[in-house]
């Protein structure tokens, strides 16, 4: 928990602050008889963040801090001795991103966000010459479509809202899981 001390975050999605400030503003909002578990959930709910930090070219991110969170969060209900219905409550409380795009999948505006800061960083990282036959050479050798390299942004970009929900709740369905885009197939 110490850890989440001065971690920042991208002000332009949480501008009270670091990690830490976050998380203590977050159990403050929380009702003063609400129990043990949702309270260990709101606690550990970003513990994931500092292992992941990362300084992009674009912004600050933190890319699979909720697989990396609920690694930490099951160790630290195992040696604090909480019973399995406890952890798998304060776990599905770290795992609740997956479980409200499920649910309700992201909003446009999130998906366009999502799809501008990738696309934006996909280019950016493809501006060295060399870099780009890289990219090339593995799109053609392990998808055997090299043209690739200039559709997976547009591809990236026509992903709809129900389509994230309902690969958020097939990774749901399965407990937990990474997300990994892999292009090619059909649309």
């Amino acid at each position: 928990i110490d850890r989440l001390h001065g971690v920042e975050q991208p002000p332009q999605y949480h501008p009270e602050g670091d990690v830490w400030i976050h998380t203590l503003l977050l159990l403050e909002k929380l009702p003063a008889n609400c129990s043990p578990t949702l309270a260990w959930g709101a606690l550990l709910h970003d513990v994931g963040k500092p292992a992941t930090f990362q300084r992009a070219p674009d912004r600050i991110r933190f890319n699979g801090h909720v697989e990396v969170g609920v690694k930490i969060a099951a160790e630290i209900c195992r040696r604090l001795r909480f019973s399995n219905d406890e952890t798998d409550q304060i776990l599905a409380l770290v795992d609740a991103e997956i479980e409200r795009l499920a649910d309700e999948g992201p909003t446009r505006d999130e998906l366009e966000r999502v799809a501008a800061a990738y696309s934006s960083g996909y280019w950016r990282g493809l501006d060295a010459v060399m870099e780009r036959a890289t990219t090339l050479g593995c799109f053609e050798v392990v998808h055997g479509r090299a043209e690739l390299l200039a559709e997976l942004p547009g591809r990236i970009a026509e992903v709809s809202p129900q389509a994230v929900a309902a690969a958020a709740a097939d990774i749901a369905a399965q407990h937990r899981a990474v997300v990994e885009v892999v292009p090619g197939g059909g649309k």
